[in-house]
């Protein structure tokens, strides 16, 4: 048919460069007097591609049947469709060679952005983000310095709020963190069991406003401990860990009492994690769940947090309780140990820079599995951004999914307002 060789044709006129099919319809043939060439002047030594555009619109329907329309096509009487578009052509200067015999190109997986969606591996939503929150007795919020974004926020006030904005944005799992006053800290961190303190009286105001709110707390003495530790310091500065838990276990009983629906126990003392399943268990409190801190690495990425709750060490260090950062290994103990003694969830702090404590832990345990994103890490990608050494937003949101394909189901971390709100403007 005429109008097909018209289509089929080489495109090497020099003068052509589109050609405007406005009387195309789809599923009819184009009468070839009915086509207009629009020339515009080019030099004559280039050679230029044939650009068909079919007309805008829905093409007319004949009213035929589907059994008129298939003896048309078989007799011969095939519709036109606009023609394979021409192959784009290279830069001058491209080496002309043969292509390389690869029998799989990986690229072709990667070749759009709906391709690379369809097969992308990991994903990521604010249902994955549990977000830390500190709180303290004043009703104003005040700034940290160190975590530029993060404040102090007044429990009865700025807190409410600050769970409203995640909600809002899908994220409805915190962790709280209180600043104590210094007057109510002692050698053995007895305010973490007052049932009327602060994370308690938080607790019950989240709950009563936010019922359907997961609220996970932190099981630890340093907030509570005059010395600043994770557990009751002897005199000779040795880490006491029996006494230790037996406070843990009735922190997070007072916890739970409260509300919690999760209790976390950061504090790395041997056997906790039974103690406090066991001391749940005789209070009724057989549904509140535990993540245990499973491999928490003596890390030098602390210390924006420690600002933010005024809990550095008053002498020495943590490096009896928590892990070397040298070790690999020492994780699966710990793991072992915990999913032994009931833990419902294993967490991994710090998180980017223990990716491979996150994947053997993934790998070895049927348990979901934390990672914390903690202030160090933070703080730096928020540093610079503000340096314009990064952008701050892809580099966020690149450091929270590598945690994620690393293995992490939940993932701790100061980001999730804002990248939960990235994520709710992308979608």
């Amino acid at each position: 048919m005429a109008t097909t060789s018209l289509f089929n044709v080489s495109c090497s006129f020099p003068s052509i460069k589109v050609i405007d099919c406005k009387s195309y319809v789809g599923g009819l043939r184009s009468n070839v007097s009915q086509v207009r060439i629009a020339s515009l002047p080019v030099a004559t030594s280039q050679r230029r591609s044939l650009v068909v555009r079919a007309s805008n619109g829905h093409a007319k329907k004949l009213g035929r049947s589907d059994a008129e329309c298939e003896a048309a096509v078989a007799a011969g009487d095939v519709p036109e469709a606009p023609p394979v578009p021409p192959k784009p052509v290279a830069p001058a200067g491209t080496p002309v060679i043969q292509p390389l015999n690869l029998n799989r190109r990986p690229r072709r997986n990667r070749a759009s952005p709906t391709v690379r969606a369809a097969f992308q591996e990991t994903d990521i939503s604010p249902a994955n983000f549990v977000y830390p929150l500190f709180i303290h007795e004043g009703e104003e919020d005040t700034p940290i310095g160190a975590m530029p974004g993060c404040y102090r926020l007044g429990w009865r006030h700025g807190l409410v709020e600050e769970v409203a904005k995640a909600r809002a944005v899908g994220v409805n799992s915190i962790v709280l963190f209180p600043k104590v006053p210094e007057a109510l800290k002692n050698p053995t961190g007895d305010e973490a069991y007052n049932d009327n303190g602060l994370v308690p009286r938080t607790i019950r105001l989240l709950k009563d406003k936010y019922p359907d709110l997961i609220i996970y707390t932190d099981v630890a003495l340093d907030p509570y401990s005059s010395d600043g530790h994770d557990g009751i310091v002897r005199e000779d500065g040795v880490i006491m860990n029996d006494e230790t838990v037996h406070q843990l276990c009735k922190q997070a009983v007072s916890q739970a009492r409260a509300g919690a629906d999760v209790v976390s126990p950061s504090d790395m003392m041997d056997g906790r994690v039974g103690a406090i399943r066991a001391a749940l268990d005789a209070e009724g409190f057989q549904n509140v769940s535990i993540m245990s801190y499973t491999a928490k690495y003596a890390s030098s990425f602390y210390g924006p947090f420690r600002e933010a709750l005024d809990s550095n060490p008053r002498f020495g260090d943590k490096k009896t309780y928590q892990m070397n950062p040298a070790n690999y290994r020492e994780a699966l103990i710990e793991a072992r140990e915990d999913e032994a003694e009931g833990a419902d969830i294993l967490l991994v702090k710090p998180g980017l820079p223990y990716l491979d404590i996150i994947r053997l832990l993934r790998d070895k345990s049927p348990l979901p599995i934390a990672a914390y994103q903690v202030s160090g890490e933070y703080s730096m990608i928020k540093a610079g951004g503000v340096l314009k050494m990064i952008d701050e937003e892809k580099v966020m949101m690149e450091s929270l999914m590598c945690l994620r394909r690393a293995g992490a189901d939940i993932i701790l971390t100061y980001f999730a307002l804002q990248a939960a709100t990235y994520l709710c403007n992308q979608k």
